[in-house]
């Protein structure tokens, strides 16, 4: 649970964050996720214009899958780490990350892939229904396209927002072209661990505003 003092902070800075974007383009669903996106990373760049995207009812599904308590399947443990703790438990959601199993590591030296990637297809059983965040590795991203394009696996929503230079920017691209699952991601080679988790984080929010009478 937040402090006092914490939350006073937190509110000074999302003031902050409003009183210096002023005007934007994204609507009143979206702008709470951007705004914590900014709040997490400090940079402004993600309030451009179509900077995030998000498909069509792709926060619709992602409060509903939250609210139904499903897995959260992430790419790395940093993406834990920025979690809100208290969320997971209060909505029964199950968090996996594989990317340090044994299993994972035995399977990727075999099979000359990253552990990312094989964490995806290791997790592909839990991803059903579920909301698969990804903040850290494109390959990860890139994999789990392939195995919705194969019909393996047909989350809820996928959060894509994978920090980096090599197949960055090219992830996102070809997530943009998946019309089977909802999507949340970003343009450009920004986003990371803190990004991915601030959405999720900004899910949840929403998931109680909406529980609030």
């Amino acid at each position: 649970m937040q402090t006092e003092k914490g939350q006073s902070i937190e509110d000074a800075s999302m003031q902050m964050i409003e009183n210096e974007i002023g005007n934007h383009d994204y609507n009143e669903k979206e702008w709470p996720i951007v705004r914590r996106i900014i709040h997490s990373t400090a940079d402004f760049d993600f309030a451009s214009k179509n900077r995030i995207i998000f498909s069509k009812n792709a926060i619709e599904s992602g409060i509903r899958a939250l609210e139904n308590g499903c897995n959260i399947v992430v790419d790395v443990n940093g993406v834990i780490g920025g979690l809100n703790k208290q969320n997971p438990k209060d909505f029964k959601n199950k968090i996996i990350c594989n990317i340090s199993s044994s299993k994972v590591m035995e399977l990727a030296k075999k099979q000359g892939k990253t552990r990312s990637q094989v964490s995806m297809r290791v997790a592909a059983s839990d991803m059903e229904g579920g909301i698969v965040v990804i903040g850290n590795a494109p390959t990860a991203l890139l994999e789990l396209i392939q195995m919705i394009k194969e019909n393996l696996v047909r989350p809820s929503l996928i959060i894509g927002i994978p920090v980096g230079f090599i197949s960055s920017p090219e992830s996102k691209e070809e997530l943009c072209n998946i019309t089977q699952v909802p999507f949340i991601t970003n343009v450009g080679r920004k986003g990371g661990s803190a990004s991915a988790s601030a959405i999720v984080n900004a899910l949840y929010k929403l998931l109680r505003s909406k529980l609030t009478p």
